[in-house]
């Protein structure tokens, strides 16, 4: 499948990411759960049937984690400008992900997959919505930086604002499942529960050992 996958993420450095997880986590534990959320939407990614993988990344990668990708530094500018940014690095069909969804699994995109697989795709777009009203992929056949820029970021309808300007686009636009992005402890610890004996699964049982104060 001729396929871009690109992976916009930052360097887990403590108060720099996942700020919102102190408290009651420490900032050391904060990054610490946020680079096992990256490295696990990696592995998933690597997995996944694609011409290149992209790493737009702020930051140096850890080169465990930039195994497999073509590592690209993020521009400046908001995120609505580092995301469109992204169009331009692509030559094809687009898929951008985030790193706060370690649950991702290849069933996740499944019916992206199957209908770009097609000759004759009948969507132009796809949306993943995220729960707290933004997204957590966002794919274009072709991509055109000018359907993101603009578009108010991190904001409880940012979903809704990026689904009517590709529609408004005359883009026939199609929804993947909604996932829970992990922001809060409360996030990760959802989202860890159905992710029992992987890395990002065991690092919040550890974390939350370490809370209630039993001992390692």
């Amino acid at each position: 499948m001729n396929l871009t996958i690109a992976v916009i993420a930052k360097e887990c450095v403590p108060g720099r990411v996942k700020t919102r997880l102190s408290p009651p986590l420490t900032e050391v534990q904060g990054a610490r759960l946020a680079q096992a959320s990256l490295s696990q939407t990696l592995r998933t990614v690597r997995s996944i049937p694609a011409t290149r993988r992209l790493l737009v990344f702020d930051g140096v990668p850890r080169t465990v984690d930039a195994n497999g990708y073509d590592v690209v530094a993020q521009v400046s500018g908001g995120l609505d400008e580092r995301l469109a940014a992204i169009c331009a690095a692509s030559g094809g069909p687009l898929l951008i992900l985030g790193m706060d969804t370690p649950q991702l699994a290849a069933s996740h995109l499944g019916p992206l997959l199957a209908d770009w697989g097609q000759p004759r795709p009948t969507r132009d777009a796809w949306l993943g919505p995220a729960a707290d009203g933004g997204y957590w992929a966002l794919a274009l056949q072709r991509p055109d930086g000018e359907l993101i820029r603009g578009v108010p970021m991190s904001t409880g309808s940012t979903g809704r604002i990026q689904s009517a300007r590709l529609a408004a686009a005359g883009l026939r636009v199609g929804l993947l499942p909604m996932l829970v992005d992990v922001d809060t402890w409360d996030d990760a610890r959802l989202v860890a529960s159905g992710l029992a004996g992987t890395a990002f699964g065991r690092t919040v049982e550890v974390m939350e050992r370490a809370l209630a104060g039993v001992p390692a």
